[in-house]
């Protein structure tokens, strides 16, 4: 089978509302565009019609591919994803797009070149955030540093969900993850940090949406501890490069 130049990872749960209008947009994008691409539906153990709904709109997009996890974790979702992409390039993104979709080609040549990993910041210069509440920031804020200070030094954000990477580093890094939740991506980036892949951030503009799935103090406190699993997992030599 041919590579191509650009997959696109989803993972979905519960998304049986927002993922038709995604599809549709990203790939009216990609219709557009003069590279070749794929789309990836990971559906992550939901209780609704989000498989159905996605294998359904497959059947009218051909770049369109859809699997199955049955085992809840957004980061499982990333990583089968990832692992079924052909992409030359490989992006990561979130089904409520709070990023717009023609972003997309800032993560990819000829828009980026000289990269390894770009992950979207909402904190790098240039970038802009509308209608956050404080919050959200303010909790977001305390957990980065938390983040720089014990796995991810000088990384201003990691936790938007775009996150483009060259093929044969995602082929590499997500052999190595552990973690099948939020904290997945921290995860990957030390990963990447460790073997010597270059990670760039791109400030983009992002739009809160206020039906995220992310609950800021119970999933902050999981991700703290998963801050400490990374740390333990490092000092036993987890993620050390095989030879």
């Amino acid at each position: 089978m041919s590579e191509l130049f650009l997959s696109v990872i989803i993972p979905a749960y519960n998304e049986e509302r927002r993922l038709p209008n995604t599809l549709e947009q990203l790939c009216t994008f990609l219709d557009a565009q003069p590279f070749t691409s794929e789309v990836l539906i990971v559906e992550n153990g939901s209780q609704d019609h989000t498989l159905e709904i996605a294998q359904a709109f497959a059947k009218s997009c051909s770049r369109v591919r859809v699997f199955q996890n049955t085992k809840r974790g957004k980061g499982l979702a990333v990583q089968l994803g990832m692992r079924e992409a052909r992409g030359i390039y490989r992006l990561m993104a979130d089904v409520d797009f709070s990023m717009p979709v023609p972003e997309i080609n800032r993560f990819i040549p000829p828009g980026l070149t000289d990269f390894d990993i770009a992950i979207a910041s909402r904190e790098a210069p240039g970038a802009v955030r509308y209608n956050e509440p404080l919050y959200r920031h303010i909790i977001g804020r305390g957990y980065n540093i938390l983040i720089r200070l014990l796995a991810l030094p000088g990384l201003q954000d990691t936790q938007c969900g775009f996150k483009c990477f060259r093929g044969e580093v995602a082929d590499d890094l997500f052999d190595y993850q552990t973690l099948p939740g939020w904290s997945f991506d921290v995860e990957l980036l030390y990963i990447a940090r460790l073997h010597g892949y270059r990670i760039v951030e791109i400030p983009i503009p992002w739009y809160f949406n206020s039906e995220s799935k992310v609950s800021v103090l119970r999933d902050s406190l999981h991700m703290g501890l998963d801050l400490l699993k990374i740390r333990w997992n490092s000092a036993r030599g987890v993620y050390e490069k095989k030879a």
